[in-house]
């Protein structure tokens, strides 16, 4: 992903029509990939509970979804997702409120910020683009359907832009597919993160459900809707 743009995203649990309809509507398979995330955060869990997802990648890195605009609403969620390791480093002194470390990459900064592992897992991954009319890069829709190896399946349907003024059109888009894809209008369907803190960390689940309850964020979404995208995704 490019630096800085936003992704606009709805997560949705498949069925097993799911990638035959995906061939149906003229999607096609980009490939199928295995892959370890590992998350970070403090034993407070401060980053979570500001919204904030820092995880690494097997074989792509470092990387921190922030939060996006305020005042979104609905099934879906928008973030910025940082990559660059000097403007992560950067957002993380600035949420941590850390002062006086010593400049590095992530790694370097993860023991003097108090950050540790909280979650890894393997995610098994068939990633589906549909080209919509106009065939630009910015006229595109993925679809990635995620089994991750403690038994959740998560499908995601996602757009990148740029501004926000384009999140609306964006938004649009992915309700428009996901209705052709039998999803109902107001299902929600957690990340992958956030199942496995309910399932193996159920006093951060607490944790973060509490901080979501206490900002009537949990309405319409749960936390960490992202992420696995998980949300990250």
């Amino acid at each position: 992903m490019a630096q800085g743009l936003i992704e606009v995203e709805r997560k949705f649990i498949p069925g097993s029509g799911t990638e035959q309809r995906l061939q149906e509507l003229g999607a096609t398979l980009e490939r199928r990939v295995i892959f370890r995330d590992t998350y970070y955060d403090t034993p407070e869990l401060s980053l979570m509970r500001a919204d904030h997802w820092l995880r690494q990648r097997e074989d792509r890195g470092w990387e921190l979804k922030c939060p996006g605009s305020a005042g979104v609403t609905g099934p879906h969620t928008e973030y910025r997702e940082l990559v660059a390791e000097p403007a992560i480093v950067a957002r993380l002194w600035e949420v941590l409120g850390a002062e006086g470390i010593e400049a590095g990459g992530v790694a370097a900064v993860l023991g003097p910020l108090g950050l540790q592992e909280v979650a890894s897992f393997v995610t098994t991954r068939s990633a589906w683009k549909l080209e919509l009319p106009g065939g630009a890069a910015e006229e595109e829709l993925r679809v990635d359907l995620d089994t991750a190896d403690f038994g959740y399946a998560v499908g995601e349907v996602e757009a990148l832009v740029q501004e926000e003024a384009e999140v609306p059109t964006a938004l649009e888009k992915i309700h428009g597919l996901s209705s052709k894809l039998g999803v109902p209008a107001q299902e929600t369907a957690p990340a992958k993160l956030i199942v496995y803190l309910q399932r193996f960390r159920p006093q951060d689940y607490e944790r973060l459900l509490e901080v979501y309850r206490s900002t009537e964020r949990m309405g319409t979404k749960h936390p960490g809707d992202s992420l696995g995208s998980g949300g990250p995704s």
